[in-house]
Parts: structure tokens; C-alpha cells; sequence
């Protein structure tokens, strides 16, 4: 799977944009601030709907332009499928697949798989829960169709039983019409459990490898720390009711799951870790990524690397580099002069100023 083409039209800094991409290694360079993040931001949410930053769609128009567009040309199994997005202030984005609009957002995942890596993922270790359930959510996102459209509406219940919460303490009579959505919320919440259960199961087999290459050796578990068990959501939902009322807030659920790491057996990386052992399993859970990507469809994904490599040192920088010799990659960095020296197979060179793009003969 590679990504041949990219166009941007009124996108944050860039009036319009249009480069071809090799399908090895494609280095992005500039000083800060030029919007070199900006390219992979855009292919980011071409593919996931979301941008890896929270932006809003209002933030990522072009100053003073009603819309953006989004256009990538991919390549999978020997087809090509085009992929256009309209970004709208006001309204729902906009998604055509080969011409063809899409109804649900959710149909984006599987057309062209991505995975990114920036220097805030190597602190997804010792961040909250929410980034670390983000980072199951959004995997899980790209490898079950299934779990896209059990997750979006667990929200959208969510959503509208705390909205209740909230009104019973001015209509104590609504309490009743919660039973409606406690229904919804186990039905839905018990398949998002049953689905991360069933996730960090394969997660697991396949990071045990890597990490240990990644080591010399050491041990890695991923440990699901569920906030409620599914089978026994139902009854924990009805007695946690009270505070619910009274805190305006649902209480239990896999909303409120996190994910623990074990070193060795018994070593707690998130409350213990070095800052290099976190970053080692941080690296080694992005290449888990890629690795269940291509298990699942028979293809690897898409990388975009966000300036990661310079908060890395040495080693860990050349296991990256080895690991990705045979997968598409866009990199971005500030000066390109530090890949010359390494075993690396330069595809494409772009140099990045303020709204320009342009291809570099620099390799």
C-alpha cells in the first residue's frame, strides 16, 4: 500500500499543493514552523477522518477560504483508488472514494492504512488514560470495520446519558428514562470490551519479538485494565445510579478502561520506567502497529514520522530505520544532512518553506 500522489487545496498554510511521492522514503525538510507537519497532518485525516492534533475543521481551512480539499491518489494490491475530502467550516466533512461519496465517516478505515509517529507518542507511556485509550481506539479503528461503527455509537449514548444526568437535577421524573440508554450503553460497551480484550491479546504476541530485539532481551506485557468487567456492566450501571444523579457523570464503563505495561513480569513502566525504557516500548508499540496492519490486510501501512527521530538517540534511531526499509515512509525533519549517513534508501527529498513545496535533488 503507498500513497502515489497528494493535493492540497486552501489547507492550513498551503493555497494548493501537488506532489508525486516514492514509494520508499520520502524525506520532508525545512525549519520550523514552514508546515511540514501540516503534509502529514492532511494525510492523516484523509485516511482516519481525525486529525492526530484535536484540531477543530474550522482551524484547518486556510485563512480567509470557505473549504479545503484533500486529494490522494493510493495504491493497493495493483489498484488505485482515489480519495477526496472537503473540510467545511460548518458542515460534516465530505468523502468520495473513487467518485463515489461515502455516507458514514467510519468507511474511510481500510482504504489506506497509516501509522503516525511524533514525539508526543513517546510519552504516551505516563500520559493519561484517555491518550492511551485513543491509541487502542484509533488501531483498532484501522483493523475492525466493526468495532468503527460499536465505538462511535457508545459515544453518541454516552453523550446523551449524561446530557440526562445532568437535566434530572432540575426534573427528577426524566430519572426513569434512563433505563433506556443504560440498555444501549451495555449492549454497545460490552462488544468495545470484548473487542480491546480480543486487540491487546494480539498485541501482545506480536510486541513480546519486537521489544525483545528492540532490548537485548527484555520482557514487555500489555495488561488491559478494564473499569468494568462486560458481563457485570449491567448491574455496576444501576448501582453506580446515585453518584451518577448526583456527580451529573457516567461513572462506569470502558470509557474509564486504561492499559498497563509490564517489564519483566512485574515492573510497572508507567509508574516506574525510565525515560528510555518508556521510549523503547513506545517504539515498539508503533512497530506492533505495523506489523498487526499487515496481518490483517496483507499489505503494510503508510509511516509518517513527525520529526520523532531527533528524541531519539542512536540505537533506537537505527532499529527504526532498519525496520523501515521495505514500508512507504514520510519523514519530516529540520535539516536532511542527518540521514546522508545512514544505511537509508532515499526515495524523495522535498524542501518545505511557508506554503511552498518543492522537490530537492539532495540525497
Amino acid at each position: 500500500m503507498i500513497i502515489e500522489s497528494l493535493e492540497l487545496k486552501d489547507y492550513r498554510n498551503y493555497e494548493n499543493l501537488d506532489i508525486k511521492l516514492s514509494s520508499g522514503v520520502n524525506i520532508f525538510y525545512g525549519d520550523n514552523a514552514q508546515g511540514k507537519t501540516n503534509i502529514l497532518e492532511s494525510i492523516y485525516i484523509a485516511t482516519t477522518s481525525k486529525s492526530h492534533r484535536g484540531s477543530k475543521d474550522k482551524d484547518i481551512i486556510r485563512f480567509g477560504a470557505g473549504e479545503s480539499h484533500i486529494k490522494l491518489m493510493i495504491k493497493k494490491m495493483d489498484a488505485s483508488v482515489r480519495l477526496d475530502m472537503h473540510i467545511k467550516k460548518n458542515k460534516a466533512k465530505g468523502v468520495a472514494i473513487n467518485g463515489i461519496p461515502i455516507r458514514k465517516l467510519s468507511e474511510l478505515f481500510g482504504t489506506c492504512n497509516v501509522v503516525f509517529f511524533s514525539p508526543e507518542d513517546l510519552n504516551i507511556i505516563k500520559r493519561s488514560p484517555k491518550e492511551r485509550r485513543n491509541f487502542v481506539d484509533m488501531e483498532l479503528c484501522q483493523l475492525n470495520k466493526v468495532y468503527v461503527s460499536a465505538l462511535v455509537t457508545y459515544n453518541k449514548v454516552l453523550d446523551q446519558r449524561n446530557k440526562l444526568l445532568k437535566e434530572i437535577g432540575f426534573k427528577s421524573g426524566l430519572e426513569d428514562t434512563l433505563d433506556i440508554w443504560d440498555m444501549q450503553l451495555v449492549k454497545y460497551g460490552a462488544d468495545l470490551i470484548a473487542y480491546r480484550e480480543e486487540f491487546i491479546k494480539k498485541l501482545n504476541e506480536v510486541i513480546l519479538g519486537i521489544h525483545s530485539l528492540l532490548t537485548g532481551g527484555e520482557k514487555i506485557k500489555v495488561v488491559y485494565e478494564k473499569n468494568i468487567e462486560k458481563d457485570a456492566f449491567e448491574v455496576e450501571l444501576r448501582k453506580s445510579r446515585a453518584n451518577d444523579i448526583k456527580y451529573k457523570t457516567t461513572n462506569v464503563g470502558p470509557h474509564r478502561d486504561d492499559f498497563s505495561f509490564f517489564l519483566n513480569g512485574d515492573m510497572d513502566l508507567k509508574k516506574f520506567g525510565s525515560q528510555g525504557q518508556q521510549r523503547s516500548l513506545a517504539l515498539s508499540l508503533k512497530l506492533s502497529e505495523i506489523e498487526l496492519i499487515k496481518e490483517k490486510y496483507g499489505e503494510f501501512p503508510v509511516l509518517l514520522l513527525d520529526d520523532v527521530l531527533s528524541e531519539l538517540d542512536g540505537k533506537r534511531q537505527s532499529h527504526l530505520l532498519e525496520s523501515i526499509k521495505h514500508i512507504q515512509t514520510l519523514i519530516t525533519c529540520t535539516g536532511v544532512e542527518d540521514f546522508l549517513n545512514k544505511s537509508l534508501d532515499i526515495g524523495k527529498v522535498f524542501k518545505v518553506t511557508k506554503g511552498s513545496v518543492k522537490e530537492s535533488g539532495y540525497k
